[in-house]
Formats: structure tokens, C-alpha cells, sequence
């Protein structure tokens, strides 16, 4: 038994039955469908064809619905310019619409400051 998963995901030119059956023919063992793009419809029939393909070809094909997390953006920043970010030095993120600099920048995801709470840190 194999221990390497060929993972392949399905985007507009992929999604034909012709296309998965060659997929699934070349050894891919979970299809990633991206449900930030598509429609509900569309995602049920590629779903309905991979286990249908899978079925026939007695294979077990696994489906890996991605999903959209928040989008996290950071507002414009003085001049355009990227800012450089000292060590130990304290930098602010805030809702506020402000202009970016070295110690201060705005974030898009309004309600980050109810989901962080203070001392927090992120995953490194």
C-alpha cells in the first residue's frame, strides 16, 4: 500500500467526466473542490460523478471540500510604500479606517477584537 495521496483539485477545465475518470486513472486519491468559486449545483454534480467514477472503478476517491476561512486584509499604508517593523517594537492592528505606518495598521476583519483576546498569539 502506497503512503503518498495524489491530491488534485477540480476547477472549470478538470470538472468533465472525461477529465476525472483520467484523474482517477492516473492515481489521484482526493479531489480539493474549492467552495469559494462555483455554485452548489455545480459542486453536487462533480461530487456525484467522483463517487460515481469511484463506484465503477471500486475505489475509494475521497472529496476534500475546501472552505472559505475569513479574509484578513491590511489597509493602504502611507505613500503606498511597505513598511519595515522593528523587533520588541509595538505594532497596532486596528479596525479603524487609518493610513498604515511602521506602528499602526488598519485590518479589514471588523470583528477580529471580539475573537482575540489580549496576550494571544498566532501560530508560528
Amino acid at each position: 500500500m502506497r503512503k503518498t495521496k495524489v491530491v488534485a483539485t477540480v476547477g472549470p477545465a478538470s470538472r468533465s467526466d472525461e477529465k476525472l475518470r483520467a484523474l482517477i486513472e492516473a492515481g489521484v486519491d482526493v479531489f480539493r473542490l474549492n467552495m469559494s468559486h462555483g455554485d452548489q449545483a455545480g459542486h453536487q454534480q462533480v461530487i456525484d460523478l467522483i463517487r460515481q467514477i469511484s463506484l465503477e472503478r471500486s475505489l475509494s476517491t475521497a472529496i476534500l471540500a475546501d472552505l472559505q476561512g475569513p479574509k484578513i486584509r491590511l489597509g493602504t499604508f502611507r505613500g503606498g510604500q511597505p513598511m519595515q517593523l522593528q523587533s520588541n517594537q509595538r505594532f497596532v492592528l486596528t479596525t479603524l479606517d487609518v493610513e498604515g505606518t511602521a506602528e499602526t495598521a488598519s485590518i479589514s476583519y471588523k470583528a477580529l477584537p471580539q475573537e482575540v483576546k489580549p496576550g494571544e498569539r498566532g501560530f508560528a
